[in-house]
């Protein structure tokens, strides 16, 4: 195995050129700006200490630079993780132990190891089980959720009083905390100004695009300064009870395997990290994917288990809380001109400066404003018109979708998942049990042979042409022999069935078995079967039984237009 096969890192440190340091500078710069108040957000929306959040995004995307195989992703702290963090953290048995920083920070490292033991046991294609309007149902509800929990901060509450009615909600903005309430309004009003309406007016300007993203990208930052401002002009915190972030410790966290010695909170939090490392690593592969088509690259699943494993452990080692990739950042830091990971590790440089010169500053951040951009940036994940998409394509995967979001509602973030999970499986199993089967005939004029209910074609009285368009499995053998028993029934005289194999390949043992026995049913019957147009694989594994043996006098023909040509 070469070096960059292990350290992606050294693949492209070969080529990096001035320019590169350029882009990824600015691109670093620019994600910082971002990373420090979604940091800091993130971690009091899991429930932990704010400066979690910032110890998250320094030492993980240097591990995750060395070794995952996007150039771009940005590695931190997330939205949907922060939520699934809280929930665990909250849970009975674990909210009972009254250490939700040691939880947090187990729940990274058990994050971490259980990606390792993923890519040591090549479970990249784990991926492939969460189907994609699961996961959309899933972040829209997570997403609801995350909504709702960052009402009382915006109102200036500990808790809403009530759920429901509209009047209540009436209710609870009238009982809010007046200077919380403007405060949080008004940094909602201006994230969103500097979100579509500034950046359509700058596009107007003679600015280039790259500056454009830059100024954009800048709202959290500045609504944080203000807002930060706004509290030591007018002593909000004191004279109007704006809650406010606190003292946050300065300097660099020191790295501890302390928590890592608790092997009752360990096997309490696991079924919770194994949620948290499923859904982090199938979000983050999902956004590495896609900016990695955009730009023409190649992401390796496998690797990226990884990399994502080895920010996460060592999130746990500086005592920060589970990261994943994050899809705002990761467009901003590809829109800003990222070149290589090296941006991801100047903005974890700015981000330890940050904390090591300018934490004082971060006491005095109203948490309404720290809400206000988690609001802001959470609410364009709820589709919920992409249900309704997802139904009219495909209902099955609608009502996964659908239920996947009641779910995570109702029943809560595991269940909810879970729930998803089982639904797109039991679809799949439904599908495949029930493969399509094509009665077909010749084109005339032709050697072309299509479905007989949706083209004119030519048939035989005693020949029946039968096309699979699937593996043939367990799940679905008994469907193909009760489907060709029937059409029998119907077309009393048939003498030979050819089943065409093009579609086919794959045979298991089962429907081997079924096969063999449809065979000597139809000999009984004075009906020979033939196979056409099967694959070489299929026919190798065939070879290897006494089914041919047991064909005969049934042949296996190179072309339907064989069979056709020997049988009419």
């Amino acid at each position: 195995m070469r070096l960059t096969d292990f350290l992606p890192i050294f693949g492209w440190l070969k080529t990096y050129s001035r320019n590169d340091f350029h882009g990824d500078l600015f691109a670093g710069a620019i994600t910082a700006i971002l990373l420090v108040p979604q940091g800091i957000a993130y971690a009091l929306l899991a429930g932990i200490p704010p400066e979690l959040g910032l110890y998250a995004s320094i030492l993980p995307p240097v591990l995750y630079a060395l070794f995952g195989t996007s150039r771009t992703l940005s590695v931190g702290p997330v939205s949907v993780a922060a939520v699934m963090i809280a929930s665990a953290v909250n849970a009975p048995e674990i909210s009972a132990l009254q250490q939700p920083v040691q939880s947090a920070v187990i729940l990274a490292a058990e994050t971490g190891v259980l990606m390792l033991l993923m890519a040591l046991l090549r479970l990249g294609g784990l991926v492939n089980f969460i189907s994609h309007p699961v996961l959309t149902g899933f972040t829209s509800g997570a997403s609801i959720l995350i909504v709702f929990s960052q009402l009382p901060p915006l109102l200036g509450l500990a808790k809403l009083p009530c759920v429901g009615s509209l009047s209540c909600y009436t209710d609870t903005v009238r009982t809010a905390n007046t200077a919380t309430l403007i405060t949080g309004f008004g940094a909602v009003l201006l994230l969103i100004l500097f979100g579509k309406p500034l950046t359509g007016l700058l596009k107007k300007t003679a600015i280039k695009p790259v500056w454009i993203t830059a100024i954009s990208k800048c709202g959290p930052l500045l609504t944080v300064a203000l807002g930060a401002t706004a509290v030591d002009l007018w002593d909000l915190d004191t004279a109007y009870q704006v809650a406010t972030v606190g003292p946050i410790p300065a300097g660099l966290p020191g790295l501890r395997v302390d928590y890592a010695i608790d092997p009752v909170h360990w096997r309490l939090l696991l079924p919770y990290a194994a949620l948290i490392a499923l859904i982090a690593y199938v979000e983050s592969v999902a956004i590495a994917k896609a900016i990695a088509h955009l730009k023409g690259e190649k992401i390796q699943p496998n690797h990226e288990l990884l990399g994502l494993g080895a920010a996460n452990i060592a999130s746990a080692l500086s005592g920060g809380m589970a990261v994943a990739g994050g899809f705002s950042r990761t467009m901003v830091n590809f829109s800003a001109g990222a070149r290589t990971q090296m941006a991801m590790l100047m903005a974890a440089a700015f981000v330890a400066l940050a904390l090591m010169f300018f934490s004082p500053y971060f006491a005095a951040i109203p948490k309404t404003v720290l809400a206000a951009i988690i609001l802001v940036a959470i609410t364009p994940l709820i589709r919920l018109q992409n249900i309704v998409h997802t139904w009219r394509y495909d209902s099955s995967d609608g009502i996964a979708e659908g239920a996947t979001l009641l779910g995570v509602l109702v029943l809560g973030i595991e269940e909810g998942i879970t729930l998803g999970i089982i639904l797109t499986l039991v679809s799949y199993l439904r599908i495949t049990s029930h493969p399509h089967i094509a009665v077909v005939g010749r084109i005339r004029g032709t050697e072309h042979f299509r479905n007989i209910k949706r083209h004119d074609v030519k048939t035989w009285r005693h020949l029946l042409l039968l096309r699979v368009d699937e593996n043939l499995t367990f799940a679905n053998a008994n469907y193909v022999e009760e489907f060709i028993t029937d059409q029998l029934q119907r077309q009393p005289d048939i003498k030979h069935v050819v089943l065409i194999f093009a579609s086919v390949s794959y045979i298991d043992s089962t429907a081997l078995e079924v096969l063999e026995g449809l065979n000597d049913a139809l000999k009984n019957l004075n009906i020979l079967l033939h196979l056409a147009e099967a694959k070489g694989p299929v026919l190798d594994k065939l070879h290897k039984t006494d089914f041919f043996s047991h064909l005969h006098p049934g042949k296996v023909f190179f072309r339907t237009q064989d069979a056709i040509n020997e049988l009419v």
